[in-house]
Formats: structure tokens, sequence, C-alpha cells
């Protein structure tokens, strides 16, 4: 178990493996805990990767919290940002944070003898004094921020640093102290932030604070995992739409998926590694495995292969058989744009990814491929059938 919770997905432990290994057999019961900001209302399977090192640790009967980062939600993780982010105000992160633990609860046990915990960090973040913040930004240099990699690129593009920036690390390092925890985890993104915390941890309460950093997984399309990229696979995706959006994963990622997001033993992924490499299989049938194991873990056996029928229908027989949802509307103003259609209708999530679709061939109307979501219709069927991609339909109909 041990071995387990020091190797599997992880990437450095701070100070040393060896410490925390020789921690974690000599101490009973320690405190971890994961931060999630809730800057949008989806966690993905790139996060998942934290949260099931969590769940390994639960398991071993240590006490594990979640914690949700509702007060730096809104001013912003400046990790791996080339801009300034956009501010988020309290009610968009407390709508986000709602949906948190619903999907975490796919991962985490959140009840019985030793439930994970929630927490949020305006609990303590939001009652610091001035004088406080003075005195936590006193352990610190204004050049072990700047240093940071993604201050000097913004340095040299002469791009703007917000002073509330350097906070950041000061806030996420002082969740430590308040929780006063063991061990936190977090993908390496994160690593300048948690040893903030490992730092005060040690002025603060004179004790060691051990860091696992985790990998970051890429999004379907090689690039870095974002609903704004349009390469996110959800915890909150149907079953449907998580197998075809694992179908549409890179050949070059597969492996990374198999090792990271599935419970697959080491041998047989390499074994899947040297497989694509000498192209000795098709990598669609490794693909087809891949997305069956993974929406089974967050959907169940049932489900995951009626979603594997379900592709084939679409993919390999051009037809659908079921993921239509039926909808009823009053009859807008005309002229109305395509992308304004499948915004009202819940094809799309906003007018934006409707343009976006388009321009990339994956939206139809009553089966008439749109190209530029922003023309107009003038008039309208009885029934309206929206295709996004080959994995959602809408049929509305009119009032």
């Amino acid at each position: 178990m041990v071995d387990r919770l020091l190797s599997k997905n992880v990437e450095t432990i701070y100070p040393s493996k060896e410490a925390l290994e020789e921690k974690l057999k000599t101490s009973r019961r320690l405190k971890i805990y994961l931060g999630i900001d809730p800057t949008s209302p989806e966690i993905h399977i790139g996060n998942a990767i934290a949260l099931w090192k969590l769940r390994e640790f639960q398991d071993a009967g240590h006490e594990v919290i979640l914690l949700i980062g509702d007060f730096t939600g809104m001013i912003g993780d400046p990790s791996d940002k080339t801009a300034l982010r956009k501010r988020l105000s309290g009610e968009e992160v407390q709508n986000n944070a709602k949906a948190y633990q619903e999907q975490a609860s796919k991962i985490l046990d959140f009840s019985g003898k030793n439930a994970a915990k929630v927490e949020f960090n305006s609990t303590w973040l939001s009652k610091l004094t001035f004088k406080d913040v003075t005195e936590l930004a006193g352990n610190f240099t204004v050049q072990q921020l700047i240093e940071r990699d993604m201050f000097q690129d913004r340095l040299k593009k002469n791009k703007p640093i917000g002073l509330h920036e350097f906070l950041y690390p000061l806030m996420q390092g002082y969740d430590s102290v308040a929780m006063n925890v063991d061990i936190e985890v977090g993908g390496t993104d994160q690593t300048f932030n948690m040893l903030v915390g490992r730092d005060l941890m040690k002025v603060m309460k004179h004790k060691e604070k051990f860091v696992l950093t985790l990998p970051l997984l890429e999004g379907t399309d090689g690039r870095k995992m974002s609903k704004s990229y349009g390469n996110s696979i959800g915890l909150a995706d149907k079953p449907n739409d998580m197998y075809g959006k694992l179908m549409s994963l890179k050949d070059g990622l597969i492996s990374k998926y198999f090792e990271f997001c599935t419970n697959t033993n080491p041998k047989a992924v390499e074994k899947i590694t040297t497989t694509l490499r000498s192209k000795s299989t098709n990598p669609m049938e490794l693909k087809k495995r891949l997305a069956l194991a993974i929406t089974q873990i967050y959907h169940g056996e049932a489900k995951a292969k009626a979603a594997e029928e379900e592709f084939t229908n679409v993919f390999q027989k051009g037809e659908r058989k079921s993921d239509v949802d039926e909808i009823k509307l009053s009859k807008p103003s005309l002229p109305i744009s395509y992308a304004a259609l499948a915004a009202v209708s819940g094809a799309t999530k906003s007018t934006s990814e409707a343009i976006r679709l388009a321009e990339n061939k994956g939206l139809k109307f009553n089966g008439k491929l749109i190209t530029d979501a922003r023309l107009k219709l003038k008039e309208l069927n009885r029934e309206t059938l929206v295709d996004i991609g080959k994995r959602k339909s809408v049929r509305i109909t009119w009032e």
C-alpha cells in the first residue's frame, strides 16, 4: 500500500520519498488535502489524477480533505498563465463550487467511518487582517516570486503582473497552516504554491509538510486540457459524450491515458506502448479499450457498454439510436442565428461554442452542415434537429 501511495502517478515528493515513507510507517493517521479552485463548473479527468491519489490515502485509513478554493478562486492562480486571469465574481465561484462535491463523489467517499471532508478556504482567508497578510508576506522576497517562469515570460513580453497574483501563493500556502495538514497533493503546475505552504508550515507550525506532485494530462488534441479548447473530458459528461471524446484522442496519448486514467498495470501499459510503436495493432482498437475502461470507471459497466454500442452505430453504421434530447420551446423572434438557436436549445453551452463547432464542421441543422453559425434563419420548420458532431442531437419542437 505504501509503495503504491508513493509511486502510482507520482512525479516528485518533497523533501524526499524516503522521508515520507518513514512517516507513513511510523504514523497511524495523517491529514492529506487537495485544493481545487472552482474557476469553471467542470472537474475533468486531468483533475481526477489527484483525486484518485487522495482516494488511495483515504482507503489506507488517512484523513483526506477536498479543499474548495472559493476565496482563492476569485483571485485567480497565476500558475502557467501568460496573462492576467479574468477575475470571477463571488456568485460565479459559488455556482461552480456547488457542482464540485457531486463530481468528486465519483472518486472520493463522503460517507462512512472515514468520510472525506470538504472545506472552503474563505472560512479562514476572509478573516485575515491586513496585518496578518503583511506578516505572511514578510516570509518571502520579491525575487523569489518574480523568478517564476510565467512572470519572467510576461516581463519579456511587457505584459502586466497583478500585485494580487504575488499574494496568491501566500493564500494557498496559508491553507496548509489553517488546516494543519501533513501532506498536500497537486499537479506539477502547483509545485511553487505547494512549497510556499511547506515553508509557512515550518515557520508557523514548526512542522514538516510533505508535498506530492502529480503529472498533468493533456487534452484530447495534445494541448493543455481546457474547456475553452474543447479538448477536456469532464467527470460530469454523459457516458456517450465521454466515450466519444476519448475516441477522438490523439494516438500519441493512448499509453499516457491508460497509465494515468485507468487501473491498467504498468507491464500492460508497456505492452500497449510497444504495440503502438510497432504499429502491429490499429490504434482505434486500443482507443476502444481505453474509452470503455474510463467510461466504466465513472458510469458503470452497463452504461459504458451502451456508449460503446452507440459509438459503433453512429460512426461505423451511420445511424443514431439514442442520446437524442427532446425539447419544446416557444418560437423565437426571427431572424435568429444558428449559434443563438443552438445555445438557447441547450445543444451547445454558448453561442461561441456553436461558432467553433461550425468552423470545425461539427454542427448540423436538420441534416445540413453549418459552416458559419453566425448566419441567420428566416423561418423554422415544425421540428428542428440540431446535431453536435456525431455524439449528441437535440430535437426541438416549437410550441
